[in-house]
């Protein structure tokens, strides 16, 4: 009979508590540590945590879910980093990766544990731990940011503590790329959400919307200052897309005040079969 795993996650909101409940139900032991005393106390008590996670448990792990917001991740790590030790693998779920990685690397390096970046792709427009799902990540895609993209073995092992989570496949990128990529097709919808919904016309949609309205204001319902951090994180990547989208609409406004029957076919023709290539 194998040993029984463990894997300690810091932060107990959505994202956290998602992990925290399909570990649980993986069989693994679950450690966790939160801001807020009564979430742990409530996630104890419901089963899904076994104990508190400390200075003097975390080198137990197996695993360590780092999953709060990216200064904070910085901090939790310095702060764990003389008590790792040699055993877990440490990893952030931060939504950008180029500062936290390149902090984490550094204080992993100076303390001798291993730490590898990640970013679960997954996530509902609900927060907290209240609203965290065991099936969460259940087919979703999982990045990761290692240290070094020539370890095979490295790479190996990182799967393997990430089975529990059910995740259907695993891309290996850097940080820089990372974040190029989630300027698109993450953040830039959580801005045009928002937006979007502070239209006047929004109070009065009820029985005139339907999966249009209701697929494009999901993310609206955002956790405000999680994603303000995320955003001025990555403005470089941030604020190319978001030129680039303000151009665009541009052109279709001026077609429409123009009365450009034509040009406004063109583009209109022009983003459907760019969806269709998109798409494959």
């Amino acid at each position: 009979m194998s040993e029984q795993k463990t894997v300690g996650v810091v932060g107990l909101g959505l994202i956290g508590g998602s992990f925290v409940k399909a570990y649980h139900a993986a069989g693994w032991r679950v450690l966790a540590k939160n801001r807020t005393k009564s979430t742990l106390d409530f996630a104890m008590l419901a089963g899904d945590v076994d104990g508190e996670l400390t200075n003097e448990n975390v080198g137990t792990c197996d695993l360590v879910l780092v999953t709060i917001f990216p200064e904070a991740s910085i901090e939790a790590i310095r702060e764990f980093a003389p008590y790792f030790g040699k055993k877990p693998v440490v990893m952030d779920c931060c939504g950008t990766k180029r500062t936290v990685c390149e902090a984490c690397f550094a204080i992993a390096e100076e303390y001798g544990f291993l730490y590898v970046g990640g970013h679960p792709m997954a996530g509902t427009q609900f927060s907290g731990y209240r609203s965290a799902e065991v099936n969460l990540y259940r087919e979703q895609p999982m990045v990761i940011v290692p240290p070094r993209y020539d370890d095979i073995f490295l790479l190996d092992r990182v799967k393997e503590l990430l089975k529990p989570a059910g995740f259907s496949h695993i891309s290996v990128t850097t940080a820089e790329k990372h974040d190029q990529m989630i300027a698109f097709t993450s953040q830039m919808a959580h801005v045009v959400s928002s937006a979007y919904v502070k239209s006047p016309t929004a109070m009065l949609h009820h029985g005139f919307s339907a999966g249009s309205y209701r697929d494009l204001t999901r993310v609206a319902r955002l956790n405000p200052p999680m994603w303000a951090e995320l955003f001025i994180e990555n403005k470089d990547f941030l604020l190319f897309e978001l030129d680039g989208l303000l151009d665009r609409i541009t052109a279709y406004r001026n077609a429409i005040e123009n009365d450009d029957t034509e040009e406004l076919t063109r583009l209109l023709e022009e983003g459907r079969k760019r969806k269709i290539e998109v798409d494959g």
